[in-house]
């Protein structure tokens, strides 16, 4: 089967080729998925997508007028595709349900200590041989309190390591992990975590439900000193909202390695641009935030893991099974 595969970074190439080799034949381009991108991926029969692409009506439809009829997208993530359109036009989509959930928990710890004992101020700071400590000063976290927003696979692996810590934990989801109740966590209603965690790290899905889960009231109710850090997805939070409370002097850090418009941002180099997010661009002016971009799962494990089951669906998909990475159901392509 011929493959393109869209915004596939240096990183990840050899990676993608090689896994793919002995099955399918696939061509790999930096470029992300786009209205304008869509017409290059004409005579390809699948697809695979990155977490930023467009996969709306528009792009859906240029697809299917070229010959696709599969979408395999490298990413747990899928809000950013119209299912119910590519379901009238015929097209399968299938994601990675799984992988390291130790690369997100890990990495939005990393968020945390290093808004925390503000490494990034104390970096720049050393590279100019200024040594001085002014500014500089933390928090132990130990005996603190750590509120987990989502406590699924990711969740729990943040939860382990607050643990670790010597932290304090409550949780809020749906339903509750025995794996984190065993470990010491108190499930309670967003209310209270926000008021009484000292850290809270988002590990929700982004739906209509979750939508600005953290909106200008939920902002207000945490602590002046909270921490606050989100690895999962930007809409969680309502950036204007927290731009707000940031220039109040709240908190004592905020970590972001997503942000809700960083689609035509994040993964490229604009370093040369003058950036017309007039949002981001203050929400960088901040010294105790930190924002990455939309790096939390890049990790050799995670990539490799990702990379194999996107093998996987498409394989599938070629020899008409469904599995329960499919969101849209894959036809038999006998039929």
């Amino acid at each position: 089967m011929d493959i393109l595969a869209f915004g596939v970074q240096a990183d990840e190439r050899p990676l993608i080729e090689k896994a793919f080799a002995p099955l399918h034949d696939i061509r790999c381009v930096e470029v992300f998925l786009t209205e304008d991108t869509a017409p290059i991926a004409a005579g390809h029969e699948a697809i695979s997508t990155s977490v930023n692409a467009d996969l709306g009506a528009a792009v859906l439809q240029t697809l299917a007028v070229g010959g696709t009829s599969m979408i395999a997208q490298r990413s747990t993530g899928f809000n950013n595709i119209d299912l119910a359109v590519a379901e009238r036009l015929g097209i399968s989509v299938a994601r990675v349900s799984y992988y390291s959930p130790y690369s997100v928990a890990e990495f939005a710890w990393t968020l945390a200590m290093a808004v925390n004992r503000r490494i990034v101020r104390a970096s720049a700071r050393t590279r100019d041989f200024d040594f001085r400590l002014d500014g500089l000063l933390g928090r132990d976290l130990h005996g603190r309190t750590a509120g987990v927003l989502g406590t699924g696979k990711i969740g729990e692996a943040f939860a382990r390591i607050a643990h670790g810590f010597g932290m304090r934990l409550l949780g809020w989801d749906l339903t509750e992990n025995p794996a984190c109740t065993a470990l010491g966590m108190t499930y309670t209603d967003k209310d209270e975590l926000l008021a009484t965690a000292d850290l809270i790290s988002l590990h929700v899905p982004l739906l209509p439900a979750t939508h600005h889960l953290i909106d200008r009231e939920a902002l207000r109710a945490m602590k002046d000193d909270a921490i606050l850090v989100n690895s999962s997805r930007g809409g969680l939070i309502d950036t204007d909202a927290l731009v707000g409370e940031l220039r109040r002097g709240r908190f004592t850090g905020v970590g972001l390695d997503v942000y809700e418009a960083e689609a035509g941002l994040f993964f490229l180099d604009k370093s040369l641009e003058a950036i017309q997010d007039d949002t981001l661009a203050r929400l960088m002016t901040f010294p105790h935030v930190l924002v990455t971009s939309h790096q939390a799962y890049y990790t050799e494990d995670a990539v490799g893991q990702i990379v194999e089951a996107t093998v996987r669906n498409i394989t599938d998909y070629a020899a008409g099974r469904r599995t329960e990475n499919f969101l849209v159901p894959a036809a038999d392509p006998a039929s």
